[in-house]
This record gives C-alpha cells, structure tokens and sequence, in this order.
C-alpha cells in the first residue's frame, strides 16, 4: 500500500500565479508545499508595473480579473503589503485614440470619459484631446507585493522548498532535487519556462517567451506625482476590451504608419509610481522560444523619447534598466490537464499580476470543489 499524501496540493513556481493557487488552497483549509527553484521571486512577478488592469479585460480575463481584484485586497490587508484603489487614467491624445475610448464606453459602464482638462487634472501630460478614468483598477508595488504575499502564506503554514527543481510529476508524486513529494494534487505554474517540463504541453499551446524592456526613473521627475496609473494610445492595441473595437484598426493602422520605429518595438507606453516616487516606464516586446539577455539601448532611448513627450521633461534620470520575460501564446491563458490531479497553468500574455490570483482560485475550485 502506498504512503498517504503528505499534502493535498503541490505548487511548482513561487510566481504570482503559483501563489494565486496556494493562496486559494490555503483559504479552503488544505494542505500546501510550493516548490520554487530560485532563492526568491526574481522573475515576472517583480519585473512589471504593478498594475492591475480590470476594466479593460475581456472574456475569461475579466473574470479572472474581478476575481483577482477581491484577492489583492483581501491579501494586502492580512499580508501588509502597499496596494491601492488607484483607478487608472488613459491618455487620448489623437482623434483616433479617442474613437477607441467613445466606442468602447458602449459596452462598458465601468469607465468615464474625460475631457482634456480632467485627464490633466489626474495626470500632469501634454497634449491630451480627451481621455478615459477606470475606476475599479488597482496598484501594488510589483517588488513588494508577490514577495509579501509568499511570506504571509509561509508564516501561515504554506509549506515553502527553495532553491529546489521540479523534476517531473508522475502517479501523485512530484519529482525534485530534493526527493519526491506526495501529493493529492499537482500545479505546474513556471510562466514561460512550462516548455522545460512539458515541452509538448507548451508547443502545442504555441507558447513562447516575450522579452520586454523597462525603465525605473528617478523620483521628482514629473511635475506632480502619479496618483493612477496611466495608459496612453500605444496601450489601446494590447488590451483585448480596447482592441477589440472597430475604431482600433485605424489606430493600429496610423501608429504603424506614423512611428514604424515605435510600431516594431511593439510599444505599449504606461507608466506607474511606485510608493517610494520612483516612475516605472515601459515597456517595448520581442517574442522567440528563447530571448537574447542583450538588451539594445535604441529601444530605451525610444522609451525615454516618449516619456519626455508625454509629460513635457527636458530630461529623464534614469536610475534601473531591466528585462522582463514572461509567457506569450495565441490564447491568454493556458490551463492542461495531462493527467488525472495534475494541471499545468500559465498566463500567456502580460497580465499576470491582473489576472494571477483569479485563475489560482478557479483551478483551484476545478481541483477540490470547494470555496474559499
């Protein structure tokens, strides 16, 4: 007879997502290990804006979304960690961006049209014809919010092994590099690297790796601080709700014409400010099943460009520079089953912090079927 369970559910990747499914397990009463093979969370849970991008998700992101927005909530009050209700302000500073905003706010009550001196009155830009407030977004810090996170769960019971690889899954045993671990269940969650364990998984989901480039500047650069995050025209094409209008094909159409440079680097210019005044700007893609680390400096000086347009600075001091990396397929989101009590899950495009801890809790639910 074999040995009974040492847990009902084993976590592969300590990432936003990996703690999405162990929060959601921790909350039903169940037994948790997260195996996580760095020393800490050094990957795609750290390296974006700490942006939580509701209102402008579609479909199965949208729930996800709302989902998410309850969890953050819940876990930045019991965890201590620095999240707000921030909303969000978009930035049209063309006709066309402005049509995507009109067209858009037919089908969606969760936002408010701005005339050009309410966009300037919640974000210190020039140039703005008119503009858009999301009310029901939020922001963390990205550097501190999955780290605290991780810390609440382990001081709450959360089994975590650092500095151990997944090996393999096989029979209700996850394989490590420090012996097996039995478990009623199991869930891959390592972002992008799903092809190192289930290449066929990955390759049949089409996922590959999406390299960004990002910015950190200086504190006391803009003219006032940040209270939202902002999003400009580049972004109306990378979110599904927005770009799923019929005005966004102009748009796409005009960028691409007006800044091929811009277009090629596949631009979504936003920005957040972190507690401590430090602006995040970014952030340019680039896709491949492998990305080079050698990051070109044509692609932050396009970066820099853009922010000293958008918020009339004669300059930008630059303080951090960095690569993100995180999934990218076809569909937003990859969820298998390759065999009974096993899941392999992944966000594959870039609104894991958005959408995380909402698909933790749902394939949790799929899982065990019970509530949190």
């Amino acid at each position: 007879m074999s040995a009974a369970p040492a847990f009902d559910l084993a976590v592969v990747g300590a990432g936003i997502v990996g703690l999405g499914h162990a929060a959601a397990a921790h909350a039903r009463g169940l037994r948790v290990v997260v195996v996580e093979r760095s020393t800490a969370i050094h990957g795609a849970s750290v390296r974006n804006f700490g942006h939580v991008c509701i209102t402008a998700q579609s479909g199965q992101a949208r729930e996800y979304a709302e989902r998410a927005r309850e969890l953050w909530l819940r876990y930045a009050r019991r965890a201590g960690f620095w999240a707000r209700e921030s909303g969000t302000v978009i930035v049209a500073r063309a006709a066309d961006e402005l049509a995507v905003l009109e067209q858009w706010r037919e089908d969606e009550p969760a936002m408010t049209l701005l005339r050009p001196d309410e966009v300037t009155d919640r974000a210190p830009v020039t140039g703005a014809v008119g503009g858009a407030w999301l009310p029901r977004d939020l922001q963390v810090d990205p550097r501190q919010a999955a780290p605290a996170l991780a810390r609440h769960l382990a001081g709450a019971g959360v089994e975590f092994r650092w500095r151990t690889s997944a090996l393999g899954v096989d029979g209700g045993v996850l394989h490590t590099s420090r012996g097996p671990i039995r478990a009623g269940a199991v869930v891959v969650a390592v972002g992008h690297d799903v092809d190192q364990l289930f290449p066929h998984v990955a390759e049949a989901a089409g996922v590959v790796r999406c390299g960004l480039d990002m910015l950190l500047v200086d504190a006391g650069v803009l003219p006032s601080p940040l209270s939202a995050p902002v999003l400009t025209g580049w972004s109306l094409l990378r979110y599904s709700a927005t770009n799923a209008t019929p005005a966004a094909a102009a748009l796409r159409e005009r960028l691409s014409a007006e800044h091929p440079d811009l277009y090629a680097l596949d631009l979504n210019q936003m920005y957040t400010q972190r507690p401590d005044g430090t602006l995040i700007v970014g952030d340019t893609h680039y896709r491949d099943t492998a990305v080079a680390p050698f990051q070109a400096e044509s692609s932050f000086a396009a970066l820099a460009g853009v922010t000293r347009d958008l918020f009339g600075l004669p300059g930008l001091p630059v303080r951090e520079r960095w690569q993100g990396v995180y999934a990218s397929a076809p569909e937003e989101f990859l969820v298998a089953a390759p065999a009974d009590g096993l899941r392999v899950v992944s966000v594959t495009t870039g609104i894991g912090m958005t959408t995380g801890l909402g698909l933790g809790d749902a394939t949790v639910a799929d899982l065990f079927g019970t509530t949190s």
